[in-house]
């Protein structure tokens, strides 16, 4: 009886003091099927622009990404998504990362952040025949001024607390805010330093007169919350890619650099 009492006793304490079974980590998946699958959503220029042509992409993120598949000597798939549902597909695993994204509260409660690598600020964009109109932010939240901004994005969120006089108009994916100023149908929209810069190489915008920038916030992908060796990997990852010069190169090429 002691020797049952004892076997059951010994059987306890083993379960007990085991080591913990973790769920397979999203890096463990990458290298098993050789895949890195990438959540993209193809309409930030020029982080990540899909050429519907084709079905393929290019920007600053696809260059981080090749590198980073190349490094762990997989191939890359990119998989289409959009802003009100990036972090979802991160936390659904129907993709291992997505590509860069602003760092904010909101998806600091559900999801994992990489180290950042790129630092964005916000301004405010008119078209050249409405820049008169407005002289800084104040100006901008005024009734009978239409802001256009997207659904699902942190521009979504500022754009309605910064602008709690004006009238905000809401556009769903592919429609961009930009698209709706260039068209007449709003006066203002806002958008990184990044992006704005893009677009006013190729549209008549401009930064709206007097408007200093805002909310300056770090860039970075987006990872399962979770997931601590596959957070681990990436991090490191970029750390060495910082030291070697990837990113300061990538950023030059992209016209990210100051």
């Amino acid at each position: 009886m002691k020797f049952i009492l004892s076997a059951a006793i010994a059987a306890t304490l083993s379960f007990i003091f085991a080591p913990p079974t973790f769920a397979q980590s999203a890096l463990n998946d990458i290298l098993t099927n050789g895949v890195l699958k990438v959540g993209t959503t193809g309409d930030w220029n020029p982080m990540s622009v899909r050429d519907p042509a084709t079905n393929s992409y290019k920007g600053f993120d696809v260059d981080v990404m090749e590198a980073l598949a190349a490094d762990l000597g997989v191939t890359l798939e990119f998989v289409p998504t959009d802003w009100k549902t990036l972090v979802n597909g991160v936390t659904a695993g129907a993709y291992h990362l997505t590509g860069s994204a602003s760092i904010s509260p909101g998806r600091m409660k559900v999801a994992g952040f990489s180290e950042s690598y790129v630092l964005v600020e916000i301004y405010p964009f008119t078209t050249e025949d409405k820049a008169a109109k407005f002289d800084g932010w104040e100006s901008i939240n005024q009734p009978g001024v239409k802001v256009a901004t997207e659904l699902g994005t942190t521009f979504e969120k500022q754009a309605k607390k910064w602008f709690p006089n004006a009238e905000i108009t809401v556009v769903e994916a592919p429609a961009r805010g930009y698209q709706e100023v260039i068209a007449g149908r709003a006066d203002v929209f806002v958008t990184s330093n990044i992006e704005g810069a893009t677009l006013s190489q190729k549209f008549p915008v401009i930064r709206v007169p007097g408007a200093e920038a805002r909310d300056p916030a770090p860039i970075a992908m987006i990872l399962p919350q979770d997931d601590q060796v596959w957070i681990n990997y990436v991090n490191n990852w970029v750390k060495l890619k910082k030291l070697s010069g990837f990113f300061d190169a990538t950023s030059a090429k992209w016209g990210l650099s100051e």
